[in-house]
Order: structure tokens, then C-alpha cells, then sequence
């Protein structure tokens, strides 16, 4: 991998994580807990809860997520970054732009 494909991955991984930053916060409130003293209705308070758990899931993902482009940051530094851990060959630069916490190519993958 090239220098210059390393440095347009880190920038791609600064970009994604300035705009999952910005989702966690706004996940965090949406998941904050509902008053039992709000007005609304039986109805409403279902559905705002079957929200919340959804809005949780979410959140633990992107958290996930964060954490995986972190550590890929980390990588970037090794010489073997962007090599598939399974089979040893290189994984494809656009799967790396797509997905740069990738660790295995696509036929490894599935």
C-alpha cells in the first residue's frame, strides 16, 4: 500500500469518526430515560421505549465502531496493514475506503 492510500485512509477514518462523535451524542439523548410522570399516552409510551431500545442498539454499534477505527488508526502505522489476517493477501484499497477497519478481504469475509 502506498503512502499516499495510507494518508487518504487516515483522513477518511478522522472524517468517520468527527461524524460518528456527533451520532453518539445525539443517540445519548434519544436514549435517555423516559419520566414515568410525562404526559403521554399508554400508546405513545410504548412506542417511545420500543424506540429507545432500538436507539440503544444503535448506539452500542456505533460505539463499537468508533473503537474499531481507533485501533485502525493504531494499525496504520504496522507495515502489514491491508493485508487480509486469514489469507495473507492484500485486501482491495476500495474495500479499505468503504470499510477501513476491515481486517479480511471479501472472500475471507464470507
Amino acid at each position: 500500500m502506498t503512502k499516499r492510500q495510507l494518508e487518504k485512509i487516515e483522513k477518511i477514518i478522522h472524517h468517520n469518526l468527527e461524524y460518528l462523535v456527533i451520532e453518539v451524542s445525539e443517540l445519548e439523548e434519544l436514549t435517555k430515560p423516559i419520566p414515568l410522570d410525562a404526559s403521554i399516552g399508554r400508546i405513545s409510551r410504548m412506542d417511545a421505549i420500543n424506540n429507545k431500545t432500538i436507539n440503544e442498539a444503535v448506539l452500542r454499534d456505533k460505539r463499537k465502531l468508533i473503537q474499531r477505527l481507533e485501533r485502525t488508526l493504531d494499525r496504520l502505522k504496522e507495515k502489514n496493514f491491508g493485508v487480509c489476517r486469514k489469507c495473507g493477501k492484500e485486501i482491495p484499497f476500495g474495500r479499505l475506503e468503504y470499510m477501513p477497519h476491515s481486517t479480511r478481504c471479501v472472500l475471507c469475509v464470507g
